[in-house]
């Protein structure tokens, strides 16, 4: 995730001409309209970011950039990118971490400008690559070698290079040299030699179920260690979708520190001419006669070898096979899907959570209501949006689990919290009613947003100080002397109570209904929150009693507080408040 940072509103609009993928727009609050995040405080907002490892995009003076992370720096490895760029688009300057993704986001943001880049780091201006900054996969053995190579080019040297890799100009090297570059997937090199590490190992592995995460770490690095081989070189971890859920794969690629990517069985079972161990067990047991081979011949293609046939463990196999390009991870299968089922507050971007943010910037479908997409504006441009109307809930729910199934990263709206009146709960009713193998297989998340509730009671005071229940007054799935029964129970038990769907337009009659029974246990001065279109522009927050509150301006978009016997109004300045003491003051040795 790209974090553009813009101080006024003619930043904001470049930023958004950008349109970077995965892009999310900060903006100063008040002086930048609908921001994805807002802040007040800009140079600790930056130096927040840069302490995450957050790239950062700044439409900005360099000088504001430079007084913000000054007192922060430390080590350059490891700093994220900061690129700076004049409000006006005439410049981009990549600030920091020039070879960690700098230099690289700075040419993007110049060709979207149609400007050149302000590159001022010595290996890029001169020679046109970094060696210290290699392609998405490509990793050094040895890094502090880079330096005295780059050194050695820049001063004309001749420095030898073996192996191929596009992304070098071959014109820069000699064929002889004191120094080299050697691209290899070997784990052994020579001395004086940068050694660059080229993803094109794939490591197929095949388990049974809950089987040691150690058992196949062990059993796979000791293949890559009898094999020569670097496991700086892989690219990916493979295997048959049936383990696209199974912990020691997905830890192995973890400590790889690669993705893990799955294929059906039926496109292992294509790789069986290749195979040097087919298996008539395994076709029986999963439809294909090899995991570990099948599915490292298949993730390097037609013109891949087979480098370390399957080796066995008690539980596990493992096989490693070669690719004769290097391997784009993202094309090989597909991964394991994942569903994160978010709350994104009432309305304002300024409620919803890190965590959610990260969520939704992750996503490549994003399934949910009109309204609620809509509410996300650019948050969520980069990725696929499945728009269903309001009542199509078990759709909406079924799409999600469908998309994130198919290796998807999905993201299903709601409003609020996800987990009350959203759509968690029914996620977890259709996963617990279907039983289906595809879903069961994808990672799902709940990711918590701030209820209205919360909301309303922060805008009015504090009425939520002490118990409090929350009741539905929608009758559409729960039978009305449901709700009458739990609405005398909270009434009789003193809870302060929160009306979710108080009324709608076809719905009319079950609010005075429910002030009918709420009369008989509060006094007609108790305190009563009216919250309508939290966090929206027509947001409208009133404090009345329940003998004035008007039912006829009561609809779906109004949350309902009533308070408490003990719940109080108060008046300070020329604020009203409403709060319900949890009795802190009257508690003995207090007073």
């Amino acid at each position: 995730m790209i974090v553009l940072v813009a101080l006024t509103e003619a930043g904001a609009a470049l930023g958004r001409r950008l349109a970077l993928p995965g892009m999310r727009l900060h903006g100063r609050a008040g002086r930048v309209a609908a921001p994805d995040v807002a802040f007040a405080d800009a140079a600790g907002h930056l130096r927040r970011l840069f302490a995450d490892g957050t790239p950062i995009v700044a439409v900005c003076s360099a000088g504001i950039v430079v007084r913000a992370l000054g007192p922060v720096l430390a080590d350059k490895r490891a700093e994220p990118p900061v690129v700076v760029v004049a409000e006006d688009g005439s410049a981009v300057v990549p600030l920091l971490g020039g070879h960690r993704g700098a230099n690289d986001l700075a040419r993007t943001i110049a060709v979207r400008l149609g400007i050149a880049p302000a590159m001022t780091t010595a290996s890029d201006v001169s020679l046109g690559f970094a060696l210290d900054d290699p392609p998405d996969g490509w990793r050094l053995a040895n890094p502090e070698m880079a330096k005295s190579v780059a050194a050695a080019l820049l001063a004309g040297e001749p420095v030898r290079l073996e192996g191929e890799a596009a992304w070098l100009d071959a014109s820069r090297f000699s064929p002889s040299g004191r120094l080299g570059v050697l691209v290899t997937e070997r784990a052994s090199y020579p001395p004086a030699t940068l050694v660059l590490h080229p993803p094109v190992l794939a490591l197929g592995v095949g388990t049974e179920r809950d089987v040691p995460v150690d058992e196949l770490r062990d059993l796979a690095m000791q293949a890559l260690v009898e094999g020569g081989l670097a496991s700086e070189a892989v690219a990916c971890v493979v295997s048959v979708d049936l383990k696209s859920d199974e912990p020691a794969v997905l830890a192995l690629a973890q400590h790889l520190g690669v993705p893990a990517c799955f294929f059906a069985a039926c496109e292992l079972e294509a790789e069986t001419p290749r195979l040097a161990n087919p298996s008539e067990v395994v076709f029986r047991e999963v439809g294909c006669h090899g995991v570990a081979e099948g599915a490292a011949l298949a993730a390097v293609g037609a013109d891949g070898v087979l480098l370390v046939p399957k080796q066995k463990s008690e539980r596990c196999t493992v096989a490693i096979a070669r690719a004769a390009r290097p391997i784009g991870a993202a094309s090989v299968g597909r991964p394991r899907g994942r569903l994160s089922v978010v709350g994104i507050g009432p309305g304002t971007p300024l409620w919803r959570t890190p965590e959610v943010d990260r969520a939704l910037a992750a996503a490549t479908e994003v399934v949910g209501y009109d309204l609620y997409l809509d509410l996300l504006g650019s948050a969520i441009a980069h990725a696929r949006q499945h728009r269903l109307p309001l009542g199509a809930e078990e759709e909406r729910a079924r799409l999600a689990l469908d998309l994130a199934a198919e290796g998807a990263e999905v993201a299903l709206v709601s409003s609020g919290d996800a987990g009350i009146y959203g759509l968690a709960a029914l996620a977890m009713e259709l996963l617990d009613r279907e039983d289906r193998a595809d879903w069961n297989r994808v990672e799902i998340a709940m990711l918590p947003g701030l209820s209205a509730l919360q909301v309303a009671a922060a805008r009015a005071g504090a009425p939520l100080g002490h118990d409090f229940a929350a009741i539905s007054l929608s009758d559409l799935l729960t039978p009305w002397e449901t709700i009458e029964r739990r609405l005398r129970a909270a009434a009789e038990g003193g809870f302060v109570i929160a009306l979710y769907n108080p009324a709608s337009a076809k719905r009319r009659a079950q609010l005075s209904r429910a002030l009918a029974i709420l009369a008989g246990h509060r006094v007609p001065e108790t305190p009563v929150v009216v919250a309508r279109n939290l966090g929206r522009a027509d947001e409208a927050v009133e404090i009345v009693t329940l003998a004035t509150l008007d039912p006829d301006r009561i609809d779906m978009l109004t949350l309902l507080l009533i308070g408490a016997p003990t719940t109080r109004v108060t008046t300070r300045g020329r604020r009203r408040w409403v709060y319900t003491p949890r009795g802190y003051l009257d508690a003995p040795g207090r007073r």
